[in-house]
């Protein structure tokens, strides 16, 4: 399974998440927002499109780390990634 984690090298939860995945051995592509304006461009344009975003957005949080799945399940729960492991 391939899965991209959209966050920040400045995040501890993302650098959590990281960790996790690749010691299980898990492809991952990492868009990093705080070193790509590309990759903080197409994130953003995600966040304003998708409901999953309303509550980080209400909370005034980002929503990151954000995982998508090969199959295109978008989550902010590395539990789900796990999960579907």
């Amino acid at each position: 399974m391939h899965v991209t984690i959209i966050g920040s090298h400045l995040c501890p939860d993302t650098l959590y998440a990281i960790n996790v995945l690749a010691a299980r051995k898990v492809d991952i592509t990492f868009q990093n927002l705080s070193a790509s304006l590309a990759d903080l461009k197409a994130y953003l344009a995600l966040r304003e499109s998708s409901s999953l975003f309303d509550g980080p957005k209400a909370n005034g949080t980002l929503g990151i780390p954000c995982f998508i799945l090969d199959d295109g399940f978008t989550t902010l729960e590395l539990e789900e990634v796990l999960a579907r492991l």
